[in-house]
């Protein structure tokens, strides 16, 4: 029962540091990019609008209150929806709203949501591959270590994580469409209207994605394992007669497995955001892409509503990272 309490203890302190996070975030958010240098009125009216004009859009856009009245509202919109005026009618945007963007009046809510599957589909399936790459390498060197095969994953391992995710990505592209010939040339296809295809057509998204994260888990995997199989207890197995690859995959590999958990957690939620150059290079149409074309064409409210979400995404993750990091290993302390 004190262990369960202690464990909801655990889970709920995460919980009110994460709130506070992103409520930290949400305000240095709106100060970096509404309350510096310039004008966002001017921004969303474009260059041809004449002082009134503009004064209109501000108006419109709620600019003409005070700071603190303006991140009021943005809340306001975030956790009850709230009403834009367009001139002449009003549009209202429902929880959580984001704002509207400058470029072309559409909720940025929508926006990001219509960018979530392609971005999702990445992260996931590059999750997959990397944890399968990097645990398999690290505990295959664990096993042969001191070596030729441990030495050759070494090198593998220390090339992985030197090259670039874009030059990785060109060279699967010019190796595997342009070269062999094996597969078309990426174009994305949505779930839903063909897995087949969606499948095909994520596959090297997914292995430049996991090649590119899977050197560091094996970096991680292999020293972990070591370091479990230096242990007393593993000593005494092996002086009992169990085989080393018992010992690593029956008892090495369960005490290796936390830290891997817990950074799998972490990166999973940095890759909800931080994989633009995997979609711009394959021509997803994600979260990163979604980014970049809004910094290109200084989309405020976009750029705000998806920094904050890729925010959301690395605070849950980390979230999520110290609550399995405490579940898979005994030894950690809740507090």
């Amino acid at each position: 029962m004190t262990e369960r309490f202690t464990g909801l203890r655990f889970a709920a302190k995460r919980l009110v540091g994460a709130v506070t996070v992103l409520l930290v975030l949400s305000v240095v958010l709106y100060a970096l990019f509404y309350l510096v240098p310039g004008d966002p009125a001017q921004l969303a009216c474009g260059e041809r609008c004449n002082p009134a004009q503009v004064a209109q859009v501000r108006g419109q856009l709620g600019l003409d209150e005070p700071a603190y009245a303006q991140y009021l509202h943005f809340l306001q919109g975030v956790f009850a929806g709230r009403d834009y005026s367009t001139g002449t009618s009003l549009q209202h945007c429902a929880a959580p709203c984001l704002g509207l963007s400058h470029q072309n009046d559409q909720q940025v809510t929508a926006l990001i949501v219509a960018g979530l599957p392609a971005t999702t589909s990445l992260a996931i399936g590059a999750l997959v591959v990397w944890l399968a790459l990097g645990v398999g390498t690290g505990l295959l060197s664990a096993l042969r270590r001191g070596g030729v095969t441990e030495r050759v994953l070494t090198v593998l391992t220390l090339a992985g994580t030197g090259t670039p995710v874009f030059i990785l990505g060109l060279l699967l592209l010019m190796a595997v469409c342009a070269y062999l010939r094996w597969l078309p040339f990426p174009s994305y296809v949505p779930l839903s209207q063909d897995p087949e295809q969606w499948a095909w057509n994520m596959l090297l998204p997914w292995l430049t994605l996991g090649l590119f994260e899977s050197a560091k888990y094996a970096r991680l995997t292999r020293s972990a394992t070591l370091e479990v199989l230096a242990e007393d207890h593993i000593r005494t197995f092996r002086a009992y007669g169990v085989s080393e690859r018992a010992l690593v995959t029956r008892h090495a590999l369960r005490g290796a497995l936390p830290p891997v958990i817990a950074l799998s957690a972490l990166d999973l939620g940095q890759v909800m955001g931080g994989a633009m150059l995997t979609e711009q290079l394959f021509g997803l149409p994600g979260l990163g892409r979604l980014l970049v074309d809004s910094v290109r064409s200084v989309d405020l409210p976009v750029v705000v509503g998806v920094v904050l979400v890729i925010g959301t995404a690395v605070v849950i993750a980390n979230a999520v990272a110290d609550v399995l990091y405490a579940l898979a290993d005994r030894r950690v302390v809740l507090s």
